[in-house]
């Protein structure tokens, strides 16, 4: 006869939290939806419509969206190299370690923050607003967006960087100038190549959407297939920016794993 093994107190007591946890989402799910309307207008017909005109894409309209596809990749990196670079001196002037006017550093981080803030979407817009529709408000877009995210991640891997190198240097009689860029760089070096894949990554998805707002790229065709109902366009569009969402993926994720 095989003995049985109690369960311990806090087995039982955590499967009781865990599925009251759990009730209190649907039901938060639930309400939400119920205030804010959510699926009232949602239509099955429509729905089935919808994908039975993308099941049967148009692929020669393939041929017409390559250079505005290769437009898009481009401006994300364009704009990430251009956020990325600008972010480096204000990282450094954020950074605890480097800079001991405390008020100087809740100034920078403070316009950082307000920066960060601001959606992708709303950047796009107000680039069109200023530059007009075209490719350089999605470049100054993605290069804002670019600059508040490399801005937040570079200044604290400064701030947990090795301080021996930095001491060394001082005591040697070096200037911060050469402290930065002989004790501290190389030590972030890596993390900062790390961080400018991964903005890309975030970057090249948003663009393809920053078009549909009219800065430029493959989200203008996005658009024009959907306001004149040519689905069988959409779904062409759709697939090309993932497959391109995928590869760029795919070669960052292998380039951060050379790089840790």
């Amino acid at each position: 006869m095989k003995a049985t093994i109690p369960k311990r107190p806090w087995v039982k007591e955590w499967h009781v939290t865990g599925f009251t946890i759990f009730l209190l989402l649907v039901l938060a799910v639930l309400l939400s939806a119920q205030a804010t309307q959510v699926g009232q207008d949602f239509s099955m017909d429509q729905f089935v419509d919808l994908w039975l005109k993308m099941a049967h894409p148009d692929w020669p309209y393939l041929s017409q969206i390559m250079t505005p596809l290769a437009q898009t990749v481009q401006m994300a990196i364009v704009g990430t190299l251009l956020g990325g670079l600008l972010a480096i001196p204000f990282a450094f002037l954020a950074a605890a370690n480097i800079i001991r006017n405390a008020a100087l550093r809740w100034f920078i981080r403070l316009v950082m923050n307000l920066i960060r803030s601001i959606p992708q979407m709303l950047l796009a817009a107000l680039f069109v607003a200023v530059v007009g529709i075209g490719t350089l408000s999605g470049v100054g877009a993605l290069a804002v967006f670019s600059f508040g995210m490399m801005f937040k991640l570079l200044y604290e891997a400064i701030e947990t960087v090795d301080s021996g190198p930095m001491e060394a240097m001082r005591a040697a009689g070096g200037k911060r100038g050469a402290m930065i860029v002989f004790a501290i760089f190389p030590q972030i070096l890596n993390q900062y190549l790390s961080f400018f894949l991964y903005t890309l990554e975030l970057n090249v998805r948003a663009s393809a959407v920053l078009g549909y707002l009219g800065a430029g790229g493959i989200g203008l065709y996005l658009n024009t297939t959907l306001d004149t109902f040519r689905y069988d366009r959409t779904a062409v569009v759709i697939l090309a920016i993932l497959v391109v969402i995928v590869l760029v993926d795919t070669l960052s994720n292998q380039l951060r794993e050379a790089l840790s």
